[in-house]
């Protein structure tokens, strides 16, 4: 019998599974991040190892049954890099005396786009910290929007929204803009008082912008002008993304799986968005993901064999 392997490397932590060859699984692990930009590849390559070899050893199989490995994560978005922690958790695992069937990488958003609709058809939007959708079409093309980065992009995302918040209230406290709640949020929950002190934050101290978004929330749903205006225009740019991708994929009908807190947690921007998308995109249907991104991650393994 033959098994797959799926991988979900965060930030955090990854997250490991085993399954058969439909995808029934047989074991689940987690250990350490997998983010390799931050804290290199070996550090990772050691990761995945340590989960690969559990798997096994729990589930009493030999490493000749595992057909296909997949691990998407964080910091894999370039195919450059993402060949790099191929290559260089192959060389690692040979080292130690391991070699496998099949290994490979790709993003955390691609396995989470693959999970969610179990391999098919379907759009995930992703608003967190940053924001890009990924799209696939019935013929199993991937086509992405956005994710330019907080320097050219991220429209919608929480580090768009932090930052235009904190512009507001710079305004705010040089007389150049309206009066908002904002400043006194900022003021309230983070201890800036002054247009000096907002300045250290960001430019020497590297204030979390995207810490500010729900504060922005927060004011917009006490019926702060500036703050309103900012998610108008923000979750204009989120059905931007979707819009765009329909476009890209030909049809008109399409699933969409949300992910990142900005979108998927009780809020009013998260009401706000999917709103226009009813009343925008009434053939766009929004739906919880089917399986989480180790699934999709298999489902990738497979899809390698």
């Amino acid at each position: 019998m033959k098994y797959l392997i799926g991988l979900d490397g965060g930030g955090t932590k990854t997250k490991c599974v085993i399954t058969d060859m439909e995808f029934k699984p047989f074991y689940e692990c987690q250990g350490g991040p997998s983010n390799f930009l931050i804290i290199g590849t070996e550090n990772v390559s050691e990761t995945i190892l340590r989960l690969i070899l559990e798997c096994v050893k729990l589930t009493n199989i030999t490493i000749d049954q595992i057909a296909s490995i997949f691990i998407g994560t964080t910091g894999a978005g370039r195919v450059s890099d993402a060949n790099k922690l191929r290559d260089d958790f192959t060389a690692y695992a040979s080292s130690n005396g391991f070699t496998f069937n099949k290994f490979n990488v790709d993003s955390d958003a691609r396995i989470a786009l693959e999970g969610a609709f179990s391999g098919k058809a379907g759009s995930l939007l992703i608003a967190g910290t940053g924001s890009i959708i990924f799209g696939k079409d019935s013929k199993g093309q991937i086509y992405r929007v956005g994710g330019f980065g907080r320097l050219l992009g991220d429209e919608g995302s929480g580090n768009t929204i932090g930052k235009r918040g904190l512009n507001q209230v710079a305004k705010d406290l040089d007389g150049r803009g309206e009066k908002t709640e904002l400043t006194k949020l900022l003021k309230k929950h983070f201890g800036i008082e002054d247009a000096q002190q907002l300045i250290t934050e960001v430019y020497r101290n590297n204030f979390d912008m995207a810490a500010f978004a729900p504060k922005v929330i927060e004011a917009a749903k006490n019926g702060d002008a500036a703050a309103t205006k900012i998610l108008e225009d923000e979750s204009d740019e989120l059905v931007l993304h979707v819009k765009s991708i329909c476009r890209m994929i030909g049809e008109e009908a399409m699933k969409l799986c949300l992910v990142g807190g900005t979108i998927t947690t009780e809020n009013y921007y998260a009401e706000m968005f999917k709103r226009k998308i009813e009343t925008q995109l009434s053939k766009v249907k929004i739906i919880l993901a089917e399986n989480p991104p180790e699934i999709g991650a298999a489902f990738m393994a497979k899809s390698m064999l």
